[in-house]
C-alpha cells in the first residue's frame, strides 16, 4: 500500500500496489491495485486490475477510469467535478491484477487443464468466426490469404509501421487534444486495431491452413473448411506458446493492418 499525504503537485503511479490518498494529490494511476480516495485528487484517477473507492469525504476533480474493476462511492452523491467522465470496464479483474503484480506471467503462462480447455474454446470460436467471414466475403478473404502467401514481409512491414504510428497517435491525442477530439481519435485508432486484428487473424488462419494442406496433403484431398480448421488450431497453439505468443500477437496486428492499408490504397488508386 502506498499512502499519499499532502502532495497537491504530485502525479502518483503505482504498479502492483494500492494507493490511498489521505489529503491531496494531483492524479493517481494504479496498475494491479486499488485507489482509495479519502482526501482530494484534483486530476484524473485510473486503475487497471483494481477498484476506485471514493470515501464519503473524498473528492475527484477529473475523470475516473477503471479497467478490470469497479468504481465505488460511500456517498450517495460523490463529490466530483461537474462534466467529468466515469469509464468502467469491469472485466478480468483478477487476471489483470495478477499480470500487474507478476508481469513475467505474460511470457510464461501457467499450463493447466483449464488453460487447454480455454484454448480449445477459443479455437472453436475463431473457427466459427473465420467460416462465417469467409462465407460472407469469400473474395476478400481469398485475396488477403493470397497476398499473405506472396508478400508477407511487405504486408507485415507496412502493418507494423501503421501499428506503431497508431500508438503514437493515441498517446498524443490523450495528452494534447480536447476531450471530445481525443475520444474521437482514440476511438478511430482502436477501431482500426480491432478490425485489423480480426481480419488479420482470419486471413492468417486461411493462408496458414492452405499452406499446410499444400505441403502435407495430396491434391485430391483438400478442403477449404479443413484448411481453415487447421490454420485456427495451429495459430491458436502458436499464440499459447511461452515467449512466442507476444511476437505472434504483434504479427497478427501487423498483417491485418497491412492488408487493410494495402486494400484501401488500391481502392483509392482505382478511383483516381
Amino acid at each position: 500500500m502506498i499512502t499519499v499525504g499532502d502532495a497537491p503537485e504530485q502525479e502518483v503511479y503505482a504498479f502492483g500496489k494500492s494507493v490511498t490518498v489521505r489529503k491531496c494529490a494531483k492524479g493517481v494511476l494504479a496498475v494491479g491495485g486499488d485507489v482509495v480516495v479519502e482526501g482530494r485528487i484534483e486530476g484524473d484517477v485510473a486503475t487497471i486490475g483494481g477498484n476506485v473507492v471514493q470515501k464519503r469525504d473524498g473528492y475527484v476533480g477529473g475523470d475516473v477510469i477503471v479497467i478490470g474493476g469497479s468504481y465505488k462511492s460511500e456517498a450517495e452523491k460523490p463529490a466530483r467535478e461537474e462534466g467529468k467522465q466515469t469509464v468502467v470496464f469491469g472485466m478480468l479483474e483478477e487476471q489483470l491484477k495478477g499480470i500487474a503484480q507478476n508481469p513475467s506471467s505474460l511470457l510464461s503462462p501457467s499450463v493447466s487443464l483449464a488453460f487447454f480447455a480455454q484454448r480449445l474454446v477459443l479455437a472453436l470460436i475463431w473457427f466459427i468466426i473465420s467460416i462465417v467471414f469467409a462465407t460472407i466475403a469469400p473474395g476478400a478473404v481469398g485475396r488477403a490469404a493470397a497476398k499473405l502467401n506472396l508478400t508477407p514481409v511487405k504486408i507485415g512491414a507496412i502493418g507494423a509501421g501503421v501499428f506503431m504510428f497508431t500508438g503514437v497517435v493515441v498517446v498524443a491525442s490523450a495528452m494534447m487534444l480536447p476531450n471530445f477530439l481525443s475520444a474521437a481519435a482514440i476511438g478511430l485508432c482502436l477501431l482500426l486495431l480491432l478490425f485489423g486484428y480480426v481480419f488479420g487473424r482470419i486471413a492468417l488462419h486461411v493462408s496458414l491452413g492452405k499452406w499446410i494442406q499444400r505441403t502435407a496433403f495430396p491434391d485430391n484431398n483438400r478442403s477449404e473448411t479443413l484448411a481453415t480448421l487447421t490454420g485456427v488450431l495451429v495459430w491458436t497453439l502458436v499464440l499459447s506458446l511461452p515467449l512466442i505468443w507476444p511476437i505472434a500477437l504483434f504479427a497478427t496486428f501487423a498483417f491485418g493492418i497491412g492488408l487493410i492499408v494495402m486494400a484501401a490504397s488500391k481502392v483509392e488508386l482505382g478511383r483516381n
